[in-house]
């Protein structure tokens, strides 16, 4: 299962959104915060838990259960996901 952590009105999160939908790939949506980096007002305290427990008050923030792989920067989750999912 993939699990995205994100904000709607994030540009890279929406870079993230837009190759799962390429792809066809389903995934679970979190939204713990608003955008603005780290100081983005949490909108939910467990996902935002979740999220920091990666290592990063960062998004987007992806997880691959399946895999056993989690990952914070934008370029890095798309290129992974064209790997592991074309």
């Amino acid at each position: 299962m993939l699990e995205l952590y994100q904000s709607e009105g994030c540009p890279h999160c929406a870079k993230v959104r837009d190759k799962l939908s390429a792809l066809g790939v389903s995934s679970v949506i979190h939204n713990p915060r608003l955008p603005g980096g780290a100081g983005g007002d949490v909108t939910n305290e467990i996902t935002h838990d979740e999220l920091i427990a990666g290592g990063a008050d960062q998004i987007p923030y992806l997880v691959d259960t399946d895999r056993g792989v989690t990952m914070y920067e934008t370029d890095d989750i798309v290129d992974y996901l064209d790997e592991q999912y074309s």
